[in-house]
């Protein structure tokens, strides 16, 4: 009785095990072939998985370097903006700046207009009274100057350089001796070349071939002449000493300081 329990608890868990390797359905069970397929598969599934996961690492790690050089370029763009903006902003202040320079010079330059035009007028009044000689000198400047200050081509620059040209040789003449050879009227009502002497701007004096002296002044319309025979002596002497004709000497003319 013993042997038969032995065997029979021997065969009963192979035969429970052969039953069990069976399906709920009493279907065959899968051979070797079909489990090495299936795990085949099962195993290119995980493969394919891998390499899936391997690839999108890689693809989110390029994914991230493009992220961060786009970050780079946009932080790069919005510098460049900013510095656009300010440099905008400084040349509108420049613009500014400009233009309130702009209305600075075209004020000064309608002034210094002003005041060479009106420096103009007064040296037309000037070289009227100015010596025959000097007038003859200044005739190519007096002509520079325009006839019309508001109607011309000339620069207000090169107008105060003429202005100056000609101020600068009235004050030359002003502090010379000249001595020059004139046609006068004398007192004979006949016209004769004389010999002039200058003194500065303000007095002349004039003596003919025949001794006939005079004196001349400036006017506003011109110079003005008067006979004085009695100086003619007292004038050549003071041309022949600025000649070097006659040793110096303490001459003394008739002078009218106005």
């Amino acid at each position: 009785m013993q042997d038969v329990c032995s065997s029979l608890a021997l065969t009963f868990p192979l035969g429970f095990i052969a039953l069990g390797a069976m399906t709920a359905d009493g279907e065959t069970p899968p051979t070797l072939d079909e489990t090495r397929a299936v795990l085949g598969k099962w195993i290119e599934t995980q493969q394919i998985i891998t390499k899936e996961r391997n690839d999108w690492q890689q693809a989110r790690e390029v994914l991230a370097g493009r992220v961060e050089l786009l970050s780079q370029e946009l932080a790069s763009l919005q510098e460049k903006s900013k510095t656009a903006r300010e440099s905008e902003r400084e040349a509108r202040d420049r613009r500014a700046e400009l233009h309130a320079t702009e209305i600075e010079v075209r004020a000064a330059g309608e002034h210094l207009t002003a005041t060479v035009t009106r420096l103009e007028g007064e040296i037309r009044r000037l070289y009227k009274s100015l010596p025959e000689p000097a007038q003859v000198r200044l005739q190519p400047l007096i002509g520079r100057m325009p006839e019309d200050p508001h109607n011309t081509r000339a620069s207000f620059p090169e107008r105060f350089q003429n202005v100056l040209g000609i101020l600068n040789e009235v004050n030359k003449d002003n502090t010379e001796i000249q001595t020059g050879y004139e046609v006068r009227n004398l007192t004979s009502g006949k016209p004769s070349e004389v010999r002039t002497l200058y003194v500065g701007l303000t007095q002349a004096y004039y003596v003919s071939p025949g001794g006939e002296a005079g004196i001349g002044r400036p006017g506003a319309d011109g110079w003005t002449w008067e006979s004085a025979p009695s100086i003619a002596g007292e004038v050549m002497t003071a041309m022949d000493i600025l000649q070097g004709k006659h040793t110096p000497a303490f001459v003394a003319l008739p002078t009218r300081i106005q």
